[in-house]
């Protein structure tokens, strides 16, 4: 029963097409800008990186939302098996207004640190924090932070 899946957030379809297209479409007309009307050579350069830059991210967001979050009881992990987190090394869930967390989702403070990584549009982790939402329904990852909420209330008595 450590592996039952208790909650699952995921991009929605609609969200996924438009955050890839949006960055597809900035990405795509500050290229046109560096080639149409080209500014002075160091500005070119910055155009083509911004522009590179955001059809990049437009790749990774697109790879990133087909993946899902899961929560066992025993730990946060992508649906392709990457651990996020351990329940147990959670020292507390924050989804406050004023909380630095991502878009429709919650922030997650745990007891050591683990490694910088990052699925936009999904979840990030820096240091001891764990962001988990971004492109998510706000019902779903609301969902998931108050079971990891009386996960930990169940750990704790």
């Amino acid at each position: 029963m450590q592996d039952e899946i208790l909650a699952t957030v995921q991009a929605s379809a609609a969200r996924r097409w438009m955050g890839v297209a949006m960055l597809l479409s900035v990405g795509g007309l500050v290229i046109y800008v560096a080639l149409a009307r080209p500014p002075a050579p160091l500005w070119q350069v910055f155009l083509f990186a911004v522009g590179g830059a955001a059809l990049w991210l437009a790749h990774r967001v697109w790879h990133a939302t087909a993946d899902r979050i899961e929560l066992t009881r025993t730990q946060l992990r992508t649906g392709s098996g990457i651990r996020i987190l351990d329940v147990a090394d959670i020292e507390g869930v924050d989804r406050g207004v004023f909380a630095f967390k991502p878009s429709n989702g919650f922030l997650v403070t745990t007891k050591s640190r683990a490694e910088r990584a990052w699925a936009p549009g999904l979840w990030w982790r820096i240091g001891r924090r764990v962001g988990v939402g971004g492109m998510t329904a706000a019902a779903e990852t609301k969902f998931m932070s108050e079971m990891l909420s009386a996960l930990l209330a169940e750990r704790d008595m």
